[in-house]
């Protein structure tokens, strides 16, 4: 294989990675359509998850023109099976309360503002165009984020108890996010990527200070599961992708 094709190869696997990411995440957030605390926080909610696939939809379709298989963005999303999907398990974590979706969205936002910061120098025309609008939108959502976390945390007892379970329960999954690999490394050198730990000072610098505003506890276990990105995910996925796919998979060539 040429060093051209190497580079391709790896370079639409990285953008697979982040689309699926954002695709996933789109979906939980979707979930609270409806059934959000209060109207305004549907709509908010909803919004974000309109933003997160969108950039799913720019990414995704750069993977299937990179990829050279003939794969459009719906085949990359309905026709992939759990174990092809390449998405950090924070994203695909159940929503559970209110104070969960929180958490995950602000340690998840946090570090898509510092990636889509970095990214919009890659010398990929498409991934430094999807960041250059990317920032502008999850700016948003980590300040949304950052509100309700303040809100939540240093309000009353029963809300503070909620944010710091679900700290406890998801703080562990923060730690794929920085994870590197050849991958990575190869395309960080060539300047396509972003060395994902060169964004955990900032992110740290962002997410502790909120911690710590909004009087949470910073759970001290530095265990943390991975595998997402080599597509080993936990049974929330697979129920998810089963919601995700049910309708393309029913009616395949259906046109709407």
């Amino acid at each position: 294989m040429s060093v051209a094709a190497a580079a391709t190869e790896q370079t639409w696997v990285y953008a697979l990675r982040l689309g699926d990411d954002a695709l996933v995440l789109a979906q939980r957030l979707g979930e609270w359509s409806a059934s959000a605390p209060e109207l305004e926080e549907d709509m908010a909610l909803s919004n974000i998850a309109l933003d997160l696939l969108g950039q799913a939809r720019t990414l995704l379709t750069r993977a299937g023109e990179l990829e050279g298989a003939g794969r459009d963005e719906d085949a990359l999303a309905y026709l992939r099976n759990e174990r092809e999907f390449l998405n950090v398990l924070l994203v695909e974590q159940d929503n559970g309360d209110f104070a969960q979706t929180i958490v995950r969205q602000l340690l998840f936002s946090a570090y898509q503002h510092e990636l889509y910061g970095a990214l919009r120098a890659s010398t990929d025309p498409v991934l430094a165009g999807v960041a250059g609008k990317a920032v502008k939108e999850v700016a948003y959502h980590r300040d949304h984020a950052l509100t309700w976390t303040l809100r939540l945390g240093d309000g009353t007892d029963e809300s503070r108890a909620r944010m710091q379970r679900a700290l406890e329960r998801l703080w562990p999954y923060a730690g794929e996010l920085f994870e590197a690999d050849a991958l990575t490394d190869r395309l960080a050198a060539d300047g396509v990527a972003v060395d994902p730990a060169a964004l955990r000072p900032a992110w740290e610098a962002f997410v502790l200070d909120a911690l710590a505003r909004a009087t949470l506890t910073l759970p001290q276990d530095d265990w943390h599961p991975t595998g997402g990105r080599a597509g080993r995910h936990e049974e929330a996925l697979g129920l998810l992708l089963a919601e995700l796919q049910h309708v393309h998979r029913s009616h395949p060539g259906a046109t709407w």
